[in-house]
């Protein structure tokens, strides 16, 4: 049998009533050669098994159980499992059009530099439900929506980055950095982030290119349990903390990370003043100055290190309570 050309990877923890959709949708791909698509369970507790096995007639699907919880360990396993030059990793809570293998191959195909891919990503609300006047473009952001136009580019801003929802690597580029950082990634609760930035940074510093592939589009589910400002709220914390990490992975910390801290919150709370009649305004801006609260804080404990930042993130750098929160109203 032919090898895979490219490898689709589903790493998936506890989303059993969006995973069948997901794996569907890589299945059903357009794509012209060989591919294989490998769902990891992440140490799920509900139906992720039954859900995939009940798909696993079809020959080019595989399950594999990673005991281990944290998205970059699963992500990582996927990559060992995985025997393609070509790494595809889509979330279980989206669904890729039938030409995303074949759009993101083709981006590696004509351009031999390109270590990194990704594609554009549509919400799918809720059943009944809207995009929330509180919610900003920007904000929606953190819900999987990105969009950098309808024309093939490079990018050269980490923070352009393509989302981990639609993500794609050159074997290559993952061998030569040594996988995902396991203290970058979502584990259970705990929203660290800012791998894929991590990612594109160590990219372009080693001269390897990062592309937006418009055509390799996909949509990702909106939980309901996200329409809550108490909700981006914790995302915006613990995204203060994973840049806190990032810099540190990156030799950029020092005295000057509390100077860009406190200035950052600063001005967020300037925007979210000056912005009190838009409550989408309001609310982006509040919520990014309270994430440099958890980036200032994990900056004071030194909490960058493992032993503080992921170990212990319960108790040295827990969050303020934000059930009760009603900014955007």
């Amino acid at each position: 049998m032919t090898d895979p050309q490219i490898s689709a990877i589903i790493c998936t923890h506890n989303r059993d009533n969006y995973l069948g959709a997901a794996i569907d949708s890589l299945l059903e791909q357009d794509f012209p050669g060989v591919y294989e698509v490998i769902v990891v369970d992440n140490a799920s507790t509900d139906h992720t098994q039954a859900v995939t096995q009940a798909r696993l007639p079809h020959a080019c699907l595989r399950y594999v159980y990673e005991p281990m919880v944290g998205l970059s360990v699963a992500r990582n396993r996927g990559a060992a499992e995985a025997v393609a030059p070509i790494l595809a990793y889509l979330d279980d809570d989206a669904e890729a059009t039938p030409h995303w293998l074949r759009s993101l191959y083709h981006a590696y195909q004509t351009h031999e530099q390109v270590a990194i891919a990704g594609g554009r990503v549509s919400l799918i609300w809720p059943d009944g439900t809207t995009h929330p006047n509180w919610i900003s473009d920007q904000l929606a952001g953190n819900l999987g929506l990105y969009n950098l136009g309808d024309r093939f580019q490079f990018i050269d801003s980490p923070g352009l980055t393509p989302r981990g929802l639609n993500y794609s690597l050159r074997r290559e580029f993952l061998d030569q950095i040594g996988g995902f950082d396991v203290n970058l990634g979502r584990v259970g609760k705990r929203l660290l982030s800012n791998e894929e930035l991590h990612m594109t940074q160590q990219a372009l510093q080693t001269g390897w290119q990062v592309a937006y592939v418009p055509d390799a589009l996909v949509a990702h589910n909106v939980a309901p349990e996200r329409l809550n400002p108490s909700w981006f709220l914790n995302r915006s914390w613990w995204q203060g903390i994973s840049e806190a990490y990032r810099e540190e992975l990156s030799h950029e910390q020092g005295w000057r990370q509390f100077i860009r801290g406190s200035e950052r919150l600063l001005r967020g709370l300037y925007k979210a003043l000056k912005h009190a009649r838009d409550p989408a305004q309001r609310f982006d801006n509040f919520a990014y100055a309270y994430g440099q609260l958890g980036y200032l804080l994990s900056v004071f404990q030194g909490s960058w290190g493992r032993s503080k930042t992921v170990n212990s993130a319960s108790t040295t750098i827990s969050q303020p309570s934000t059930s009760e929160t009603t900014i955007p109203s």
